[in-house]
């Protein structure tokens, strides 16, 4: 019952049928505290994650990979780094599921060059890498603009690690070119791939244009996507996105009715924040949560202090053909900003505020939250559905690279 609640997506559910097994004196096996652990990890809920733990650790569980693993990954998952590093070492006898996790998670986390000392410890380990090793590390390459290094791993994968590369390694390359900019260099390597390009790795070239704004290479990418994956909302808002910053709003509009007539409805992007066991998710402009009086209030007096700290919202982002005024409107309450309010408003100060969106976090909010990490001091950690971000004095971990 637990893993279908969280295989389903319904992670409350899962963790309440977790406490209610508890309750009834049912005994705990490493299934149930992986299953329990898995769903705090997917709605970052940290506290109850520690206090599953807490079970684990009391019934013997704790240090055998099995659930070892999971907690590894929940740690992680919730942006408890410096937590998930002493689980790693707790762990008795780490297996490649063991080395994968601390790679991965190093790399979402942006820390590319902690990620590429955990793969050379495994190394001399002799734990030998597998085809998700290599996902990983050319992952964390990327996340970091490691180019060099990650174009040495990838052509070193099948003579060294006798690791044939699969479509994922080739999306993690095009990726890690095309964040740089070198966008003629990702189109060689797609046309060199044995087999015919993924949806992903055209989708991987369409966010690479957008960031290095060339609209017809982004249209050509769209293209073959939609041809693929005609229901791919992300696609339709990245190239949106890219008309809409390029002031082209009779393609915006297109792009719009494209969307409706392919019966495809934009996943609406909402955050959460963990307060005292209890999840607080918040969506635009929300006007339903209890405290919201109280968050928007400290919004605007936040809106002062950025302003004067030189902050400018970035209004090209808003995909509407409306007045520069309205477009700052619009800017000023997204999910994102709405949590992180919230969390500095209730968590603790000498603890870090840990925020989870289920979409990209918009430029804007990324230089917004840069400078509310400054101005109120706090270690602000922001997990998007791409990566992790960490604001703190100013400065993002990403290193606004991403």
């Amino acid at each position: 019952m637990i893993a279908g609640y969280a295989q389903a997506d319904l992670y409350e559910e899962a963790l309440n049928m977790f406490v209610a097994m508890k309750q009834d004196g049912e005994s705990l096996n490493r299934g149930t505290f992986s299953c329990a652990l898995s769903s705090c990890a997917d709605i970052a809920a940290l506290e109850l994650g520690k206090q599953v733990h807490g079970q684990a650790v009391k019934t013997g569980y704790e240090t055998g990979c099995f659930v070892g693993n999971a907690l590894l990954a929940m740690y992680f998952k919730c942006g408890s780094i410096d937590e998930a590093y002493d689980m790693f070492e707790a762990i008795e006898e780490k297996d490649i599921v063991s080395w994968n996790t601390m790679l991965a998670g190093y790399a979402r986390h942006g820390f590319g060059k902690q990620a590429l000392l955990v793969f050379e410890s495994m190394n001399k380990a002799g734990v030998k890498p597998d085809e998700i090793t290599m996902v990983g590390v050319l992952s964390a390459c990327s996340h970091t603009g490691l180019i060099d290094k990650g174009t040495e791993y990838f052509y070193s994968m099948t003579e060294v690690y006798r690791i044939k590369p699969n479509p994922k390694h080739y999306a993690c390359m095009i990726d890690l070119l095309g964040r740089a900019g070198r966008l003629e260099e990702a189109q060689n390597l797609m046309r060199s791939m044995p087999f015919e390009p993924t949806a992903a790795a055209w989708g991987t070239l369409l966010g690479a244009s957008r960031i290095h704004g060339n609209t017809e290479l982004a249209e050509k990418a769209a293209e073959m996507v939609f041809k693929m994956e005609p229901h791919n909302t992300g696609m339709y808002v990245l190239l949106s996105n890219l008309y809409a910053t390029s002031g082209r709003w009779a393609d915006v509009g297109k792009m719009r009715l494209k969307l409706r007539n392919a019966c495809v409805q934009k996943v609406p992007g909402y955050s959460w924040v963990e307060v005292q066991n209890k999840i607080h998710k918040f969506t635009v402009g929300d006007r339903f949560h209890p405290e919201k009086d109280r968050i928007y209030a400290f919004l605007e007096e936040l809106d002062k202090k950025m302003k004067l700290e030189g902050y400018v919202s970035s209004t090209k982002l808003v995909l509407h053909d409306v007045e520069e005024e309205e477009k700052e409107h619009m800017l000023k309450y997204h999910s994102e900003k709405l949590a992180v309010a919230f969390g500095i408003l209730t968590i603790p100060a000498d603890r870090p505020i840990r925020v989870m969106k289920n979409l990209r976090v918009c430029q804007d909010c990324h230089n917004a939250i840069k400078l509310i990490s400054k101005i109120v001091g706090r270690l602000i950690i922001l997990r998007d559905s791409h990566r992790f971000h960490h604001f703190s004095n100013g400065i993002c971990s990403c290193g606004d690279y991403w």
